[in-house]
């Protein structure tokens, strides 16, 4: 059976969220130029649904974001305007109606415009669906193509909010393209967090150095983040040395050997994509209670070790086992 998507609904909790999607029938249809508008837009969205991209990363045939949502707020009109001229160009219809109702329409139209608007945002879920939305209206225009361009509903992993789980999936996400044999250094990819707070955005500086917890020094923040995706000592090294080969790390994943976390990270860990909920065992446990309908009456406790390595304090809400298939 299916289970629901489980979400973290106490309004005064800031939720991380990992959310993937995957191209249908897994076609490479993302080159280049659509991989800057998948990028794009995804900002463009994340600036008016009012979430916090920590890091991304855009592959050929799927997408992954790491994201933080903040509590729901209550927003003057002036900065919902703001938020949505966002969306739009500047002399799109739809955004001179919207201007149009704040500046001179009635209490009425204003309140259930101000409604429909604030419904949009502070919501994993409606980013996710507006983003996928958008792209695939972009690319079917622009390709003459009909149909789905998405697999189905997007997946996503709760992720408790400190320190070493959200960096620990945000390099994991990070490092597809190493998995994938794109580049030797994750810096040089392009289409993600790291490679765009290397190349010097700020925007994806931000969100890295709130990964890391450390929102005033980018460079300590760079430091911290880059030993994270090569293991401790290989900030000094050049570019690929650290870099564990990846059938290797599954061979002796194979034979139950036991793997650093760093290494770990250059395997696709299936716990990071199916395990609903990656935290310490206390903030799994608590959320196994909040959404106790959707398990068996069998099932006494939602945390789950997470085997194939030493992952510290990190537990899963399901036991995938065999958690690597690299």
């Amino acid at each position: 059976m299916r289970m629901r998507r489980l979400k973290i609904e106490d309004a005064s909790t800031d939720c991380v969220y990992h959310c993937m999607s995957r191209v249908v029938a897994g076609e490479f249809l993302l080159n280049d130029k659509g991989k800057k508008t998948l990028c794009k837009q995804m900002w463009q969205m994340a600036e008016f649904c009012g979430v916090e991209i920590l890091t991304y990363c855009i592959m050929s045939n799927h997408f992954h974001v790491l994201i933080r949502v903040p509590e729901k707020q209550q927003l003057k009109d002036g900065d919902l305007l703001s938020k949505v001229s966002k969306l739009y160009h500047e002399d799109d219809y739809e955004l001179h109606v919207i201007k149009n109702i704040f500046s001179h329409g009635s209490e009425e139209s204003i309140f259930k415009l101000r409604e429909k608007l604030t419904a949009r945002m502070f919501d994993v879920s409606i980013f996710m669906k507006e983003v996928k939305q958008r792209f695939s209206i972009w690319y079917n225009k622009n390709h003459n193509r009909y149909g789905a361009f998405w697999a189905d509903r997007f997946k996503s992993v709760i992720v408790e909010g400190k320190r070493h789980s959200v960096e620990m999936v945000a390099a994991y996400i990070d490092l597809n393209p190493i998995r994938a044999g794109l580049v030797k250094d994750p810096k040089d990819y392009r289409y993600s967090g790291y490679g765009e707070a290397m190349a010097g955005v700020a925007r994806s500086r931000k969100g890295l150095m709130k990964t890391v917890y450390e929102k005033e020094h980018w460079k300590k923040a760079l430091i911290d983040y880059r030993q994270i995706l090569f293991g401790k000592g290989s900030v000094s090294q050049k570019a690929g040395q650290a870099i564990i080969n990846g059938k290797l790390a599954k061979k002796v994943l194979n034979k139950n050997g036991k793997l650093s976390k760093t290494e770990l990270l250059y395997c696709r860990i299936r716990y990071f994509s199916d395990g609903l909920i990656i935290g310490s065992k206390d903030f799994v446990q608590d959320c196994f209670e909040k959404n106790r309908e959707c398990f068996s009456s069998c099932r006494e406790s939602g945390p789950r070790k997470m085997y194939g390595g030493n992952w510290g304090e990190l537990t899963t809400l399901r036991d995938t086992r065999n958690a690597s298939r690299a």
